[in-house]
């Protein structure tokens, strides 16, 4: 399983190699949160260096908790630049989860402090972004620029839950990140919804 794990982590850099070769500067770009019933959104853009040496560096699935909190620093330190945005709650219920996560992904794009040539986009739907990309389905997995920004989207949404969960103790947000577990919906039943649920979410089960 390591040598697997080393094989495709090389694989990832590669292939990032390959896409400056070809398009000059790339930023991967990806988002957190699409999934749950309630908090906002979040995105992350990242422009990792051409020598790029963050070991561990995985699809944010495919790595523990603790592991990602701690890639989560190496890649802000590391990297050429970042940025972490959002769309909120508000935003989501105007435009639908999908627009919204576009949103926050032009957000980040747009808040990198060096414009990249060229943007990796995760999945299979394009940001309204003024630089030349492509989508990647399942980029997470395929590309070390994407991998570090679905780490820093993902970590930095779960500690925006964990936030959360302080001002909303009822909803145990700190345990399923807003996600529809057994558990959060028992609560939901039982407390109603809060201000930071997504109401459009909610239909089928209150």
């Amino acid at each position: 399983m390591k040598e697997e794990t080393l094989l495709r982590r090389q694989a990832m850099l590669d292939f990032d190699t390959a896409m400056r070769t070809e398009h000059g500067v790339i930023c991967g770009i990806d988002e957190a949160g699409r999934g749950p019933l309630a908090g906002d959104v979040y995105a992350a853009a990242v422009v990792l260096p051409a020598d790029c040496n963050i070991q561990g560096l995985d699809d944010s699935k495919k790595i523990t908790e603790s592991r990602r909190e701690k890639l989560f620093e190496e890649i802000q330190k590391k990297a050429v630049c970042y940025c972490i945005a959002t769309a909120t709650v508000a935003e989501i219920e105007k435009y639908n989860i999908l627009k919204a996560s576009l949103l926050a992904m032009k957000r980040a794009a747009e808040g990198l402090a060096q414009k990249p040539d060229y943007a990796l986009i995760d999945g299979n739907q394009l940001p309204a972004l003024t630089i030349p990309m492509e989508c990647i389905v399942k980029g997470d997995a395929k590309s070390a620029s994407i991998a570090a920004a679905s780490i820093l989207a993902k970590v930095a949404r779960d500690n925006y839950m964990k936030a959360q969960a302080k001002l909303y103790p009822n909803y145990a947000f700190e345990k399923h990140k807003g996600y529809g577990t057994e558990q959060h919906r028992n609560l939901l039943l039982q407390y109603g919804a809060c201000p930071i649920h997504r109401p459009s979410f909610l239909k089928k089960i209150l």
